[in-house]
C-alpha cells in the first residue's frame, strides 16, 4: 500500500484517481446533473462556474483532489484539502456525487479509503467542514464516527453571498483505528 497522500486508491470497481485535465468534461457533465445542490456548497460547480472552480481546486496548495470512478464511469469528486503536515491534519471536502450514487453506500466506501490513507500517511486529525444547513452531509460524517467539535459562526461567504456558519467535525487516528477494528 502506498503512503502518499495524493496517490490513486481503489476498492474493487471503485477508484479515486488524482483529478486531471482528462476528467474535466465528464466531471462537468456529472456536476450538471444536480443544479439544485450548488447553493448549499461554498463554491459552485454548475456549468457557469465549473471551469474556474475545477482549475482552482487543482491549483490549490496543500490539496489533493480526486475523480471518483465507479465501474469506470466518473460519478463525482472528493479531495484532501488544507493539508498541514506540521499539525498532522488534513480536511476531507469538495465532495459531490451524482444523484444516482447517493444513498448507495458509495460515500462510506470513499471515506474509508480516504481516512485509511490519511492515517497511514501520519495524519493524526481529519477534519470535515460542513455548511451548518447541510443536514445530509452532517449525518453522513456522524455515521463515520466523526465528532462535532463546534460551530464556527459566520466562517465564510459562499458564492451566493450567504454568510455561512460552518459545522466542524473531526476523527482522530486512534478513534478511527477503534472504529475500524469494531467493524
Amino acid at each position: 500500500m502506498t503512503t502518499e497522500l495524493g496517490a490513486a486508491m481503489a476498492d474493487g470497481a471503485l477508484r479515486l484517481d488524482p483529478l486531471a485535465e482528462a476528467h474535466r468534461a465528464d466531471l462537468k457533465a456529472a456536476c450538471a446533473e444536480d443544479l439544485a445542490i450548488w447553493p448549499i456548497y461554498s463554491t459552485s460547480y454548475d456549468p457557469d462556474h465549473f471551469d474556474a472552480q475545477f482549475d482552482a481546486l487543482r491549483a490549490r496548495a496543500g490539496s489533493f483532489p480526486y475523480a471518483v470512478l465507479s465501474d469506470g464511469k466518473l460519478v463525482g469528486m472528493t479531495a484532501f484539502l488544507s493539508h498541514a503536515p506540521e499539525r498532522q491534519t488534513v480536511e476531507i471536502g469538495s465532495t459531490y456525487y451524482i444523484p444516482a450514487m447517493r444513498g448507495t453506500g458509495l460515500n462510506r466506501r470513499i471515506k474509508r479509503l480516504l481516512l485509511d490513507r490519511a492515517f497511514a500517511c501520519g495524519i493524526r486529525r481529519v477534519e470535515f467542514r460542513i455548511d451548518d444547513r447541510n443536514a445530509r452531509s452532517k449525518a453522513a460524517v456522524r455515521k463515520l464516527g466523526a465528532q462535532q467539535d463546534g460551530l464556527i459562526r459566520a466562517e465564510r461567504i459562499t458564492w451566493t453571498g450567504h454568510v455561512r456558519d460552518t459545522a466542524l467535525f473531526s476523527i482522530l487516528a486512534d478513534e478511527w483505528r477503534s472504529l475500524s477494528a469494531a467493524g
